[in-house]
């Protein structure tokens, strides 16, 4: 019967084995125990993929047709519902203004609740990085 107290001692040191003794050190000064983990910088690369999205109504070639919504080339810095050749909305011609990254981060946000009255059948582009990465592809094929 003395090979059970030996056994046990032996579990409990094997129930040890690779643990620490000493806790781990506390973090010094102000320091943040875990920093989040860094943003991603919206780019135009990105837009690119959220203008598909977009693309089952409007184009942004150069040149390009309109569609259900208007040919979107060069809407950075357009003025508001002035697109040749597209039938805007009564809510559309009434905002007035330049299509800026604001006017444009405002709308593409939530577009119905942004312009009430507005034909533009479309939730919006929740995320605020996405919808800085659309701008961003807009303005790049602007150019």
């Amino acid at each position: 019967m003395r090979a059970a107290p030996v056994m046990l001692a032996g579990a409990l040191l094997l129930a040890g084995c690779g643990k620490r003794d000493d806790p781990p050190p506390a973090p010094q000064g102000d320091a943040p125990v875990s920093a989040p983990a860094p943003a991603v910088e919206p780019t135009a690369a990105m837009g690119a993929q959220v203008f598909k999205r977009c693309v089952a109504c409007h184009t942004i070639d150069k040149d390009g047709r309109n569609g259900i919504g208007p040919n979107l080339h060069g809407v950075v810095g357009r003025p508001v519902a002035a697109h040749p050749g597209f039938g805007y909305s009564a809510a559309m011609k009434a905002k007035g203004g330049v299509w800026d990254e604001a006017a444009l981060d405002a709308y593409l946000e939530a577009p119905l609740k942004n312009l009430p009255g507005t034909r533009m059948a479309f939730a919006g582009v929740i995320d605020a990085a996405d919808r800085k990465a659309l701008i961003l592809y807009m303005e790049e094929q602007s150019e």
